[in-house]
């Protein structure tokens, strides 16, 4: 079966909007991501124990046990990646976790989206490294992403893109 989906390109465009004593101090920056052919956009409950929202791995080492609300994806077509808390009063705190098993986390508050730069060339691989210490950098793969929401479920979006 041959498919029948064209690749695109997607743009992406963030804007800043506002005015100071009169004067627009705000700002638009955009990129493109060539060759889009994949596009996950889900929105999940994510609950008040932490759970795998986002799982990265080789085409050769998916581990279809392993449970992600969003979706498990290779590592190396991943482009792009956005996670929108659609709560109104709750924050959710997401932890990335490298091949190494490092790990970092950082709350995301009520409305607020996060962007997770992936390499336009080599997906999600090489491009987290967390330890107590950033004087040595040795990114390493991205393998997961999991959520714990606050004090009550919190429904995220997930948009991804791959090539």
């Amino acid at each position: 079966m041959a498919s029948t989906i064209t690749a695109a390109t997607l743009t992406i465009t963030i804007t800043e909007a506002i005015t100071l004593n009169g004067s627009a101090q705000g700002a638009t920056n955009s990129i493109t991501v060539d060759n889009v052919n994949e596009i996950v956009k889900r929105i999940v409950t994510v609950p008040t124990t932490e759970s795998g929202l986002l799982g990265f791995s080789t085409t050769l080492e998916t581990d279809l046990a392993k449970s992600y609300l969003a979706g498990q994806l290779d590592e190396d077509d991943v482009r792009y990646i956005r996670i929108t808390n659609k709560d109104d009063t709750n924050h959710v705190t997401l932890t990335f976790r490298s091949e190494g098993s490092a790990e970092f986390a950082l709350l995301l508050d009520a409305g607020h989206s996060f962007l997770y730069p992936c390499d336009m060339s080599g997906g999600c691989k090489d491009t987290m490294d967390a330890d107590s210490s950033a004087l040595t950098v040795a990114l390493e793969d991205l393998v997961d992403i999991t959520a714990t929401a606050d004090t009550a479920a919190v429904d995220v979006e997930v948009f991804v893109a791959s090539v």
